[in-house]
């Protein structure tokens, strides 16, 4: 399954819309005022489905996630990656290994297949990615590691 993520170009807290190939709206994401990044995300019938939310004051960029208002485990970036950026899931055993740049991911599983790769198109004004994910139930998972990665880069500046 492939998604398209686009930031909205005007607005006052992060805000984006995913698609799929046919241009169809699959999520779209609202930024929340709060210590830190906090990103709801809702379907394409508008109905909540998650959080993504920054824990602010921690030695490492960590995320917490949420499904509903229940959180179900944190992304945390890992401290002994300096050259290529390494991220954690502690709810589902995936990894994330950035490029030297921090453009592009691959997402492995537990047992090292891949799960995801993340792309971000860099000839736009906003931030552009693109998610291509193997199972689509994982879509939702994919998609907030893409926020929580935008959030990280967004804070350094």
């Amino acid at each position: 399954m492939r998604m398209y993520f686009k930031q909205r170009f005007f607005s006052w807290f992060d805000s984006y819309d995913i698609y799929d190939e046919e241009g169809n709206t699959l999520y779209t994401v609202k930024g929340q005022l709060s210590w830190g990044h906090k990103l709801n995300v809702y379907d394409a019938e508008g109905m909540f489905l998650g959080t993504v939310k920054e824990r602010v004051l921690t030695f490492m960029p960590t995320f917490e996630i949420y499904i509903g208002d229940e959180q179900v485990g944190e992304i945390k970036r890992d401290f002994f990656s300096l050259l290529r950026p390494v991220y954690r899931f502690d709810f589902n055993g995936w990894e994330a290994k950035g490029n030297f740049m921090e453009w592009d991911y691959v997402i492995t599983d537990h047992d090292g297949s891949v799960a995801a790769q993340v792309s971000k198109d860099i000839l736009h004004w906003t931030d552009h990615y693109e998610i291509d994910v193997r199972d689509p139930n994982d879509a939702l998972c994919a998609l907030m590691f893409v926020l929580a990665v935008d959030a990280e880069k967004c804070s350094r500046g």
